[in-house]
């Protein structure tokens, strides 16, 4: 899963001209139901099993509550939730990744985490033009691959600052 057992499949010379390229991004995939997601691997500090959150009252119902992470409380979010899509029942499979929002780490619920993909700039187009509404604005692009489609998520984009700064004062009072 990690991006050095990915390049250990690749020949050297397959790696060093991947190094060379020049703005290729590496991003993790992850499924939310039946559509693939990737965030830039930059702003993921780690992918960890679910355990136990701590519910917290009074918070928007994609707010799952939070985690102890090695000493640090982590807010968690629920993106099914966060993009109204139904909710499921966790699996096996589902995973908590655990990420840099801004200057604050948070937790998001996926289904799966998938591979760690290298993307160069022309694998990436736009969005269309025909997405409209909710979710156009944290939406980056969209990377095409031979059988699949992969929607890539600003991920400091999804949650609006005074969301953010709300996470911070749910953190801060359990602390």
């Amino acid at each position: 899963m990690s991006a050095t057992s990915r390049s250990s499949q690749e020949t050297p010379s397959q790696q060093s001209s991947l190094s060379e390229a020049t703005g290729t991004t590496q991003l993790v995939s992850f499924r939310l139901g039946k559509e693939e997601y990737g965030i830039e691997i930059t702003k993921i500090r780690e992918i960890i099993l679910m355990g136990e959150i701590t519910r917290i009252p009074q918070t928007p119902d994609y707010v799952k509550g939070l985690i102890n992470l090695r000493s640090t409380v982590i807010p968690v979010i629920d993106l099914r939730i966060r993009f109204g899509l139904p909710e499921t029942e966790l699996t096996d499979e589902s995973r908590i990744m655990v990420l840099h929002v801004g200057t604050k780490t948070i937790g998001i619920i996926v289904d799966a985490v998938s591979e760690v993909l290298r993307v160069s700039p022309e694998m990436i187009a736009p969005p269309p033009p025909t997405v409209a509404g909710l979710g156009r604005e944290y939406l980056t692009g969209l990377v095409k691959q031979q059988d699949r489609l992969l929607i890539l998520l600003d991920i400091d984009k999804i949650f609006s600052t005074e969301e953010v700064a709300a996470m911070e004062t749910i953190t801060a009072s359990a602390q």
